[in-house]
Parts: structure tokens; sequence; C-alpha cells
């Protein structure tokens, strides 16, 4: 049971999403034979919503050489990610060894900074905290495929500026927003320390929905609740619908992917 606390924080992202996690997905989530694929795939959630920050500082916000070190802070954990290069345990010490320097045409660029570095820092913790988890639960770190979701999502995103990246922010509000829908339904189901683990992510995920949220909307300079609306329908209807690939963010599973797994 959460807390009166984390009950508060978790009022409005219910209120945002547009539906609640299937109860099918949960089922299938608890099973024990699934914890690896569900660790897995979390793992490198955590690393693609690094990337993501990461790409939005880069293509909006900084100069060059600030990119550049963007770059090279990522690279380790794409290189084990990706190539499975390196040890995880050297990943702990690895920190962003340049400030950002805004573009000077850009009206948004510090607050855009800001924002996304301290979330870039939040998800590579997380990133090597699910690494301990998954080394503490005899769980092999092996690639896999990536699910429909986030393609799923971005897919819709305007093909002009600025709505290209007001829609992309939405859809990370979306993303992360699921994430903590899920990280609580998640939690009482799994082991415990597991589920307490999942507890501890709730507030960082939390804000970091609305730091999207709140930048789409200064950039957009007006009301994004219509495509707010939109990107919340993709959202359930990828969420709700039938889905073969059991993933962090998959639907509905179906009885083939279910068997498959088990």
């Amino acid at each position: 049971m959460l807390s009166n606390d984390y009950q508060l924080l978790l009022a409005p992202i219910k209120q945002f999403l547009h539906c609640e996690t299937p109860d099918s997905w949960l089922a299938a989530a608890q099973q024990p034979q699934h914890l690896a694929i569900l660790l897995t795939d979390h793992l490198i959630c955590e690393l693609k919503a690094a990337q993501s920050a990461m790409y939005l500082i880069r293509r909006y916000a900084v100069d060059e050489q600030s990119g550049e070190a963007l770059l090279q802070w990522l690279k380790p954990f794409e290189d084990f990610t990706y190539r499975q290069q390196g040890d995880w345990r050297a990943l702990a010490e690895i920190k962003l060894k340049k400030s950002m320097i805004p573009k000077a045409d850009s009206g948004f660029g510090q607050e855009l900074i800001d924002k996304m570095v301290l979330l870039i820092k939040e998800e590579l913790h997380h990133f090597y905290q699910v690494l301990e988890v998954m080394q503490q639960y005899g769980v092999a770190y092996e690639k896999i495929t990536s699910s429909r979701y986030a393609k799923g999502l971005l897919r819709h995103v305007s093909t002009f500026e600025p709505n290209a990246l007001t829609d992309k922010l939405i859809c990370g509000a979306y993303i992360e927003a699921r994430s903590c829908e899920r990280f609580a339904r998640l939690a009482p189901l799994l082991p415990a320390d597991i589920g307490a683990f999942y507890v501890s992510l709730l507030r960082s995920e939390a804000r970091h929905y609305q730091d999207y949220l709140q930048l789409a909307e200064q950039i957009a300079g007006n009301t994004i609740s219509e495509r707010v609306a939109f990107f919340g329908k993709v959202e359930a209807e990828l969420i709700s619908s039938d889905d073969t690939d059991f993933k962090f963010h998959s639907g509905q599973p179906v009885a083939t992917s279910v068997q498959a797994m088990a």
C-alpha cells in the first residue's frame, strides 16, 4: 500500500493518463519467469530516456562543444547496452565533465538544459540501480528488441518547428507518466525489495513528466491542450490494445506472447 505522500504524487498522473495499465499486463508482469525481461527492458528504458533528453539539448539548446560533451557522457552506457562493452560497475563513476552553454539565439535554452541535464543524471543513476537489482537476482544482461511504444507515439510528431519540439516534449511527458503509473502498480506485485525500489522511483518520475509539460507550454507560447489530448488518446491505445511483445511499456499481452515467454 502506497503512503499518502505517494498517493498525492500519483493523483495528477492518473488524471493525465487516459487509461490505467490493464490487469492482463500486470498478471503477466508478476510471473517470476518474466522478471528478467521486465528488468532488462526497464534498464533500456532508463537509457533511452537519458538519450531522448540528450537529443533535445543537442538539437535545440547548446553549442557544438557542449553537444560533444553530452555524447561522451552517455557513450559508456551505450557501449555497455548496445555493444556489451565495459564493466557495468564502472558506470557509477561517470559524470558530465563540462558546463552546458546555451545557444545565443535560444530563448528557452537554459531552462531546457537545466531540466534535461538533471533528468539525464537521474535516469543514468536509475540505470545503474536496475543493473544492481539484475545482479542481485542473477539476471545477466542480454540485448533485446525495442517495444512498439515510443515509436508509436513519436510517429505522430509534427514535421515542422516549433510544433515538432512541443510534440516531442508532450510524448516525453506521457512516457514518464506511464512509467510512474506502472512503478506504482507493479510495486506490490514484485519481490519486496524490487517493489520498494520502484516506489523510490516515483518521486523523480512524477517530476519528469511535469518538467516535460512545462517546457512544452513555454515553448509553444499558447495552449497545448489539444495536442496533449491527442497524444493521450494515442498513448492509451498503445497501452490498452493487444500486443504480441511483452515489455515494460507494452499493451495487453495476447495469449501467444505470454505462452512464448513462459
